[in-house]
C-alpha cells in the first residue's frame, strides 16, 4: 500500500512538472516577435529583458535551496507553484515594456523557487536505488515540456493566434499542474538542526567544479531555446521552427530509455561523457547551417532537425546525470542545496546565452553567436575530462 502511494504521488509530481514546464516555455520562442512587434526592441534588448527571468531565478536558487532544507517543503512547492501560475494573467494585461520586465522577474523569482523544491520533494519520495531512473523521467518531463512547449507556441503564433490568448493557454495550462500538485504526500522529515549561516549553506561547494561545466554547456542552451525560431528564418527555414523543439523531445525521450538505467548502475561519468561528445557535435553542425544554407535549402532543412534530435539525446543523457552527480556530492540534509547549485549554474549559463546571443546576433549574426557557444561546449569537454570527472569519483558520498 506504501509503495502504491509512492508511485501515485511520483505520477501526481510528474504531471505536475510537465504542465508546468510546458506552460512556462510555450510563450518563450514567440516573445522576441512579441517584444520586437510591440515594443520594437533590438536583438540585445530582447535578450536583456528575457534573461531578467533568468537573472531573478539566479537570484533566489541558493536562497530557496536553504529554505528547502530548513522548513516543510511541500507549502514553500505549492506556494511558489501558485504565484507563478498567476503571472501569466500579468502578461495579458502588461500595457508597458517596464510592466512587462517587472513580470518577468517575479515570474523568475517563482520559477526558482518551484523548479527547486519539485526537484528536491521527488528525491524525497524516491528510494535512493532507483533515484537516477526515477530522476531521469522526472527531468524527462522538464524537457519534454521545454520541447513541446515551444512547438505549440510557434504553431499557435503561426497562425495568427494572439499573444494574449497564448499567455491564457499558459495560465491555464500552469493552473491543471498546481491541482496535481496538490495533491502530493511527501513523506515526513523531522526537524533539522539549524547550524550557524554559511556559504554552504547556499551553495554546495564540490558542486562549483560540475557546476561550471554545466554553466558552459547552458550557454549555447540559452541561444538556441531563445533564438532558434529567429535563426531559422534567417537561414530559410520558414513554417517550420516549431518542430525544432519536438525532435529535441523525441531524442530526450530515447535518451532515457538507458540514460537514467546506466546512472542507477553508478556510471555516470560516463553517461555525461558520452553526452557531452553528443552536443559538442551538434552545436557545430547548427552553426555550420548558416553556410550550408548558402549552398542547399534540402540539406539544411535535414540537418537542422537532425541536430534538434542529437542536441535532444546528448542534453537528455547529461540532465539526471548532472542531477545525480550533484545530490552524490551532498549530504541527505543538503538535498536542497545541492538541487540548487545544480540549477543555479544551469541559470547563469541560459542568462549568459541570452545576452550574449542578442549581443552577437546585433554585431555579426546568429550563426557565429552559435559557433561561440559551440566552442564552450568543447572548453566544458575537456575540462569534464580532466578534472571534474576524477574530482567527483574522489568526493561522491554515495
Amino acid at each position: 500500500m506504501k509503495e502504491r502511494l509512492a508511485t501515485r504521488d511520483y505520477f501526481f509530481m510528474l504531471t505536475a512538472n510537465l504542465l508546468l514546464y510546458f506552460g512556462f516555455w510555450l510563450p518563450v520562442p514567440i516573445l522576441p516577435f512579441y517584444l520586437s512587434e510591440n515594443y520594437t526592441t533590438s536583438n540585445f534588448l530582447i535578450g536583456f529583458v528575457l534573461s531578467c527571468y533568468t537573472i531573478a531565478a539566479l537570484c533566489i536558487r541558493p536562497f530557496s535551496g536553504y529554505l528547502l532544507d530548513a522548513l516543510p517543503r511541500k507549502p514553500l512547492y505549492l506556494i511558489s507553484f501558485c504565484l507563478f501560475t498567476l503571472v501569466f494573467g500579468g502578461y495579458m494585461i502588461a500595457a508597458t515594456l517596464a510592466f512587462f520586465i517587472i513580470l518577468r522577474v517575479v515570474h523568475g523569482l517563482a520559477f526558482g523557487v518551484v523548479t527547486v523544491s519539485g526537484n528536491t520533494v521527488v528525491i524525497d519520495i524516491m528510494p535512493s536505488s532507483r533515484r537516477g531512473e526515477g530522476l531521469g523521467y522526472y527531468g524527462l518531463t522538464n524537457n519534454i515540456g521545454m520541447a513541446i512547449g515551444p512547438t505549440v507556441g510557434l504553431f499557435m503564433h503561426d497562425a495568427g493566434i494572439p499573444f494574449s490568448h497564448i499567455f491564457a493557454c499558459g495560465l491555464g495550462v500552469c493552473f491543471l499542474g498546481f491541482i496535481f500538485a496538490s495533491f502530493v504526500n511527501t513523506p515526513y522529515r523531522p526537524p533539522v538542526k539549524k547550524e550557524p549561516l554559511s556559504l554552504d549553506r547556499f551553495v554546495l561547494i564540490k558542486g562549483i567544479p560540475p557546476g561550471v561545466v554545466l554553466l558552459m554547456l547552458s550557454v549555447p542552451y540559452g541561444i538556441t531555446s531563445n533564438f532558434v525560431a529567429i535563426y531559422a528564418q534567417q537561414i530559410g527555414i520558414t513554417g517550420h521552427a516549431g518542430l525544432f523543439f519536438t525532435f529535441m523531445a523525441v531524442g530526450m525521450a530515447v535518451s532515457r530509455i538507458f540514460g537514467g538505467k546506466w546512472v542507477d548502475r553508478g556510471k555516470i561519468t560516463e553517461v555525461i561523457s558520452v553526452g557531452l561528445y553528443i552536443v559538442v557535435l551538434a552545436f557545430f553542425l547548427l552553426a555550420a547551417c548558416s553556410l550550408t544554407s548558402q549552398w542547399d535549402h534540402t540539406l539544411t532543412l535535414i540537418l537542422f532537425f537532425s541536430i534538434a534530435f542529437l542536441l535532444g539525446v546528448g542534453f537528455g543523457m547529461m540532465f539526471p546525470a548532472f542531477n545525480t552527480l550533484f545530490v552524490n556530492l551532498a549530504p541527505n540534509s543538503m538535498r536542497g542545496t545541492a538541487v540548487s547549485t545544480y540549477l543555479t549554474s544551469w541559470d547563469i549559463g541560459i542568462g549568459i546565452g541570452m545576452l550574449g546571443g542578442g549581443f552577437i546576433a546585433d554585431i555579426c549574426n546568429f550563426g557565429i553567436a552559435f559557433l561561440f557557444g559551440a566552442s564552450l561546449t568543447v572548453i566544458s569537454l575537456f575540462y569534464f575530462r580532466m578534472k571534474v570527472a576524477a574530482f567527483y569519483n574522489k568526493n561522491k558520498m554515495r
